[in-house]
């Protein structure tokens, strides 16, 4: 039987690192001379590869330009990585709730992220998280979101189908992802994008705790939790 695959983003969805990650960026653009965006214009790009968030975040920077800040992002973001436990924790009930999903025979675990592979190895590996995951996709693997290939290409690597799969997210990015793939949308609403603008990008079904996740995600997969 194709497996049901329940594809989670990371940033604002498993993990809170909204401090980490404009503390990074603060860095990334002083360490290369260029005035810092503020703390919203960081939020807003949150979910999106970081060439691609550095460009709309300053669309004066040339390519040259962005590829600086991109190292000097990823720099920054080596010498935090061992403090992600305190920067970037789980959200509450997140644990539980994956964990829910995980022992389900008809169901796998994936990630579909901005991040880049190191990147997101770091925060699997610091919360305990890594042997969860049947897929992850990310920044590494091919186009940015809302790009639906992060999702075709997870869902194709496990033998499955877009129509038997839900994407969870915090962001528009995600949203528009997931239904430009042919997945089911599902939104959270303690990340970084507000209510209107996760249903605004096509969310079906919105989830205001985690606990909410096994049974919303089922729900749309045409399953019992």
């Amino acid at each position: 039987m194709t497996p049901k695959l329940v594809l989670f983003d990371c940033d604002g969805t498993l993990v809170d690192s909204q401090h980490m990650i404009v503390a990074t960026m603060t860095e990334a653009f002083a360490k290369v001379g260029h005035t810092p965006p503020d703390h919203a214009g960081v939020l807003s790009i949150i979910g999106l590869s970081l060439p691609e968030a550095i460009g709309r975040l300053d669309p004066e920077l040339d390519a040259v330009s962005v590829g600086l800040v991109v190292e000097a992002y990823r720099d920054t973001y080596q010498t935090m990585k061992f403090r992600l436990a305190e920067t970037a924790p789980l959200y509450p009930g997140a644990l539980d709730a994956l964990r829910a999903l995980a022992a389900r025979d008809d169901v796998l675990l994936g990630v579909v992220t901005g991040k880049s592979r190191r990147g997101l190895d770091a925060i699997l590996e610091t919360h305990g998280l890594t042997n969860l995951f049947a897929v992850l996709r990310t920044a590494d693997d091919g186009p940015s979101k809302p790009h639906p290939f992060m999702v075709v290409d997870g869902v194709a690597a496990l033998g499955g189908d877009v129509s038997r799969t839900v994407v969870i997210g915090d962001t528009g990015f995600d949203m528009l992802m997931a239904r430009s793939a042919g997945a089911f949308a599902l939104g959270v609403t303690w990340g970084y994008n507000r209510r209107d603008e996760l249903m605004q990008a096509g969310a079906q079904v919105l989830a205001d705790r985690f606990a909410e996740v096994p049974a919303l995600a089922m729900g749309l997969l045409g399953g019992k939790e």
